[in-house]
């Protein structure tokens, strides 16, 4: 297995398949702490993961890749996931869009050059009755306007100088 993870982690880890009925059923939640440990899924990640769960490498990155919170190339230090859902949308979810591309000089599915921010859109994260919504790592924010979003991204980037 790939040196780069501390022992304790991987201990942990394997603790908790054995102790599972099937091992397959922890597959996420294995992909979810190597992510966390590494900030996004590599190779090496992906095959640690196989390793532990008893899977072959494609069959861990069949799944990585179907889950939008599962990153398998690197991401900002903030993801940013726009919610692009029809009542979305329809509460004004593409300028939502459009103004944090302007913002932050980047298009769907890139990275700011200084690694701070990641925007991604997705389908939709549960937030229709406060349209337009995105999250924030794993802080939902609604009923989202120019100003809003602009003190969300001032909150982060002093957050990133502190």
């Amino acid at each position: 297995m790939e040196a780069v993870y501390p022992e304790e982690l991987l201990a942990r880890l394997r603790g908790q398949v054995a102790a599972a009925e099937h091992s397959r059923e922890l597959a996420v939640d294995v992909l979810y702490a190597l992510q966390e440990h590494g900030g996004w899924l590599s190779d090496d990640a992906v095959a640690v993961a196989a390793e532990l769960l008893g899977m072959t490498p494609l069959e861990v990155d069949e799944l990585a890749t179907f889950y939008n919170f599962l990153y398998r190339m690197p991401v900002g230090r903030h993801v940013i996931h726009v919610c692009d859902s029809v009542v979305c949308w329809m509460q004004g979810g593409l300028s939502v869009q459009e103004h944090l591309s302007r913002r932050l000089g980047i298009g769907p599915g890139e990275t700011t050059p200084d690694g701070l921010f990641t925007l991604l859109p997705v389908c939709c994260i549960g937030y229709c009755d406060r349209a337009p919504a995105m999250l924030v790592d794993q802080t939902v924010h609604g009923e989202l306007t120019a100003e809003r979003i602009d003190q969300i991204l001032g909150g982060l980037r002093e957050g990133a100088t502190a």
